[in-house]
């Protein structure tokens, strides 16, 4: 039976081909390994590109550079919207660098509204709204401090601190007084009469030498 299907195929390929089977064999083995060999170039020319697409979009991260103290205003530079500057955000007045979680807060991210903020109040209430953007934690309630406290805990572990915001200091009426000059009051003093000959009453002026005949 199976030298009869034998038979048929070499007889078929023959037909069909114009080759002999041996020939036939011949040519389709060429081929199965041409193909392979262009695979196996095409697929590893892929593999060896990926991966040097990939570092070449994951570029290593600066160093975290110290800035010191800043105001709430300079902070806002470093939301993360220059992809040249570090990405900054600041819990209970102490600035973190967060570059290296730019996926989460950065452009698009999720927390991406935390960034270039003090959000202390927002992570404390676990909050997205506006109002909470700050480092305000007036108010807040034991759970509300804990949970802020363990965010603080978290960043102190994985982030470097940069910085410190600069509270603006507030003006009081006394400063504010003690800073303007008192105005001068003009007093008239009275200045002691001189020495010197004096009118009378009648537009005369009387001398000692008159005096002294009366």
């Amino acid at each position: 039976m199976a030298l009869q299907l034998w038979e048929t195929l070499k007889e078929a390929i023959t037909v069909y081909t114009g080759l002999s089977p041996a020939t036939f064999f011949t040519v389709l083995a060429l081929g199965l390994a041409v193909y392979y060999v262009i695979s196996e170039f095409f697929g590893s020319s892929d593999n060896h590109a990926r991966p040097r697409s990939v570092e070449e979009q994951v570029q290593p991260l600066p160093p975290p550079v110290q800035l010191g103290e800043i105001t709430e205003e300079e902070l806002k530079q470093y939301d993360g919207s220059d992809p040249k500057k570090p990405l900054l955000m600041a819990i209970k007045g102490q600035i973190y660098d967060v570059s290296q979680s730019r996926m989460f807060y950065g452009p698009g991210g999720p927390y991406a509204l935390f960034a270039g903020k003090d959000a202390s109040r927002a992570l404390a209430k676990m909050s997205f709204e506006d109002k909470d953007l700050t480092g305000d934690i007036s108010g807040l309630g034991p759970f509300e401090l804990e949970a802020l406290q363990d965010w603080e805990y978290k960043f102190m572990s994985k982030y470097v601190k940069v910085g410190t915001i600069k509270k603006p200091v507030p003006v009081t009426d006394e400063a504010a007084s003690a800073g303007e000059p008192e105005e001068t009051k003009e007093v008239d003093v009275a200045k002691p009469a001189e020495d010197g000959p004096s009118a009378s009453a009648d537009g005369a002026v009387e001398t000692p030498d008159a005096e002294a005949k009366e």
